[in-house]
């Protein structure tokens, strides 16, 4: 059996780019909705921030259906 190690390296560096963004998208999402907890405490308004968190929110659940797609088809 022979192991295509360039092919396994660029899955490794592909994975591991997606799963940094994935997290990264993930953790604006939180700190926006933490902004909006902050900005009600203080009797302002987080609407933009709110939005954006929906936004990263949603290209996370974009992103994991599309993985969950290719695995699938």
């Amino acid at each position: 059996m022979k192991i295509d190690w360039a092919a396994l390296g660029s899955v490794f560096g592909v994975s591991l780019v997606v799963t940094v963004a994935l997290v990264a998208l993930f953790t604006l999402g939180i700190a926006g909705l933490s902004r909006r907890e902050r900005a009600a405490a203080q009797g302002g308004s987080a609407a933009l921030a709110v939005t954006g968190a929906y936004a990263c929110f949603a290209a996370c659940a974009a992103a994991v259906a599309y993985g969950i797609y290719l695995i699938v088809a």
